[in-house]
């Protein structure tokens, strides 16, 4: 039920993929193949990653905020670079950019990454740093799901997260890497944001269920509750 043939490959257009944010740049994203998580995060940072277990695991960078493998069990493959890889039916691609507006002087590389998971792309920026050249647009591509740091200070602020969103066009727009009461580092709040992209009333949810069938025809921002 519910799977057609087009061109002579048969898909599932009922395949639902759970997006559910762990607190600063992590989610963990469920699709029907496999478990992914971005940028998991040091004890430091006040959140409380707990136990997840993945297949894979992203990391933008290297900094203890984004990038606390040890936490994820489950014996992961790690993908900390660009390139493009494909792991359990998870097409990732990397591609290269900066953690500042300094080309890397000031805070190093920052690594973006396009995932294919059940038909749907998703965007996760890490601690992108500048606005998108348009190189970088045209290897990104069509997203569907963007995962978009907002807080400033260490990353983009509300105004040039809100060009970014012009850039890409994604459907949806999922913030992430901005103040809450749980944070111990000083950010932004994600309220700059939606103020700035013209976004009234956005309730937050647990997570963000998704098909390729029942995305939003034009961009909407969604807020994830962490997850305590």
């Amino acid at each position: 039920r519910g799977r057609r043939l087009i061109g002579g490959i048969s898909y599932d257009i009922f395949r639902q993929m759970d997006i559910s944010w762990l607190g600063h740049s992590c989610f963990r994203i469920k699709g029907s193949h496999a478990i992914v998580i971005t940028d998991p995060y040091s004890p430091g940072l006040g959140y409380s990653l707990g136990k997840p277990t993945a297949r894979i695991v992203t990391v933008s960078h290297e900094h203890p905020g984004h990038s606390y493998i040890q936490a994820i069990g489950g014996q992961p493959k790690v993908v900390s670079r660009p390139g493009e890889y494909e792991i359990s039916g998870v097409l990732i691609i990397g591609i290269a950019t900066f953690h500042d507006k300094e080309e890397g002087r000031k805070r190093g590389k920052n690594t973006v990454y396009l995932m294919e998971i059940d038909e749907v792309a998703i965007c996760h920026l890490g601690d992108l740093g500048h606005v998108l050249t348009s190189e970088q647009v045209e290897e990104i591509g069509n997203v569907d799901v963007l995962l978009l740091p907002v807080g400033g200070v260490s990353t983009i602020n509300a105004p040039v997260a809100a060009e970014v969103v012009r850039q890409l066009e994604p459907k949806a727009v999922i913030p992430m890497h901005y103040k809450t009461p749980a944070l111990s580092q000083e950010l932004e709040p994600v309220e700059r944001f939606l103020k700035e992209i013209g976004a009234k009333q956005v309730s937050s949810q647990p997570k963000l269920s998704l098909t390729k069938s029942n995305l939003p025809a034009t961009t909407q921002v969604f807020l994830l509750d962490y997850r305590h």
